[in-house]
């Protein structure tokens, strides 16, 4: 027993490392992308100049809708307060963006937080990636994250809910089943074993189309 709990205890820290660096590249990319967009706003900003002194309007429509465009990809949509936590949920959002999911989000984090930084990322972006996950399955007219966060009394409240495409899911030894495959199941198992350890409070609801998460973590 002791040597099946130290190959498990191997496996989940195998996956937490594979989490942490598959964050890490996510956020490193967001920021190369706003640092490349600085680094071109002077031959943009001559660019626009340039059509401008040739009365070329339509010119510098083009260019400034390119620009937006271009912005919008890279833009922070979610200031919290909290650095780590905007850290992850921009690069999340990013990431859905980029798989054409619309996402939602009212995050906002008004205090200190004591909880690990690491139990964190482990937290959001276990419940990010399953959520972006169940959405690549629907049609792109049907694809919805919404992502709550804010504070309850002196607890932090936590809230995933995604549209899913195999309507109401069944619980599997007291679990909801997950598709993804060998070693991913350690994402949830993380979250669950977080939450306890800190004393907070899951609940997770399949109803018809929907998929919740809501989390309360103690922060005092």
């Amino acid at each position: 027993m002791p040597l099946l709990s130290k190959l498990i205890d191997r496996r989940i820290a195998a996956y937490q490392r594979e989490l942490i660096e598959i964050h890490y590249a996510e956020v490193e990319n967001m920021y190369r992308q706003t640092r490349g967009w600085r680094h071109d706003y002077r031959s943009h900003i001559q660019a626009l100049k340039a059509y401008a002194a040739q009365e070329n309007w339509e010119a510098v429509r083009a260019y400034l809708d390119e620009l937006e465009n271009d912005l919008s990809t890279v833009d922070t949509v979610v200031k919290t307060g909290d650095p780590m936590a905007d850290a992850i949920l921009n690069s999340k959002i990013s990431l859905a963006r980029s798989k054409h999911i619309p996402v939602q989000a009212d995050a906002s984090i008004p205090v200190a937080l004591r909880i690990s930084r690491l139990d964190l990322c482990v937290i959001i972006g276990n419940l990010f990636d399953n959520a972006i996950e169940a959405s690549q399955a629907l049609p792109e007219e049907e694809r919805l994250i919404r992502v709550y966060i804010d504070m309850k009394g002196s607890q932090l409240y936590l809230s995933f809910t995604n549209f899913t495409a195999v309507g109401k899911q069944k619980k599997l030894g007291g679990r909801f089943r997950t598709t993804k495959g060998e070693g991913h199941g350690f994402g949830l198992v993380r979250i669950d074993a977080i939450v306890e350890r800190l004393g907070g409070w899951l609940s997770r609801n399949s109803e018809d189309g929907a998929f919740t998460t809501e989390i309360l973590l103690p922060v005092g």
